[in-house]
């Protein structure tokens, strides 16, 4: 019997790092994060997990669903140890972003880490929570 995966979410600047580079390169290593709790959360991920993918500062908006294809393993980035990476591959843009502010207004996300802890880049989002987004990304029904 397969387990049920846990539900993430990450942000990238666009700038730096967008949904589209990721659907044309096909997977990416997730590296950079300089975070204890985000470095934590991702230690936490384990192959199959569903990752909302978010545009930060520029766009603030969830534009796709990605896939965990790799748990944590050392960033090759850098020499020290104490960061992580792990490896997404894109599933599906949603059908229409959404944008923080939509996301504020929805109550049922009041408690959501993207609102409370908005700072975080790697945070977790429970299994309610990522539905709520598929539904307001025009995902609705859709068994992704």
């Amino acid at each position: 019997m397969s387990r049920k995966p846990n539900y993430w979410l990450m942000k990238s600047e666009p700038t730096k790092y967008s949904w589209d580079d990721l659907v044309r390169d096909g997977w990416t290593y997730w590296d950079g994060v300089r975070n204890y709790e985000s470095r934590n959360n991702m230690r936490e991920m384990t192959v199959g997990d569903r990752v909302l993918y978010y545009h930060s500062n520029m766009g603030t908006e969830v534009v796709g669903i990605a896939e965990v294809i790799r748990e944590h393993y050392q960033d090759p980035t850098t020499e020290d140890t104490r960061w992580s990476v792990v490896d997404i591959k894109p599933v599906e843009a949603l059908k229409r972003a959404v944008p923080l502010k939509a996301i504020k207004q929805e109550s049922s996300l009041s408690d959501m880490q993207l609102v409370r802890r908005s700072r975080l880049s790697v945070t977790p989002v429970t299994e309610e929570e990522f539905g709520i987004i598929l539904q307001l990304g025009g995902m609705a029904g859709d068994e992704t």
